[in-house]
């Protein structure tokens, strides 16, 4: 499957696809195939290498993305195949008062992002898209204020 990522942060201009293998879901997982994602304007600052909780090497980045649940671990009982779905922000943060721990689970920061075409998540780092509402423009309308949308159909483009 294609991914991108930086190597090492610094320049929007040094992220880099790879081909990596397709992941599968273990106890608690949920595998995306990712169809839309948004490029905002902290991603832009985290390709600079200016978030300071950012990891530095092989960075996936984004951290706003929605696809369809193509897998399922061991476990699962929020979602089945065929949902659409949507990354949370804060991949370890459900409820309560934001701790340093779950400020640490921020996509496309300090835990890989979801530029790919394939993701795993925990069943807790994903909302249920509702049935009235499309990928693509539920995510235009999440990202009205970027200039740059970025949407999957099939394959990272």
């Amino acid at each position: 499957m294609k991914s991108y990522l930086f190597p090492i942060l610094g320049s929007i201009d040094d992220m880099v696809q790879q081909e990596r293998q397709m992941p599968t879901p273990a106890y608690g997982q949920v595998l995306v195939r990712m169809r839309a994602a948004s490029l905002n304007y902290r991603d832009l600052t985290v390709a600079r290498g200016r978030l300071p909780r950012a990891k530095t090497v092989d960075l996936m980045p984004l951290s706003d993305g929605a696809g369809e649940v193509v897998a399922i671990g061991d476990g699962v009982t929020r979602h089945v195949v065929e949902d659409r779905v949507a990354g949370l922000f804060f991949q370890g943060w459900v409820g309560g008062a934001l701790s340093e721990r779950m400020a640490a689970s921020a996509l496309g920061g300090p835990v890989d992002g979801v530029l790919t075409e394939y993701r795993l998540f925990d069943e807790d780092g994903l909302i249920e898209i509702p049935g009235h509402l499309s990928i693509c423009p539920l995510y235009w309308a999440r990202s009205a204020a970027n200039s740059l949308m970025i949407f999957f159909s099939g394959s990272v483009s």
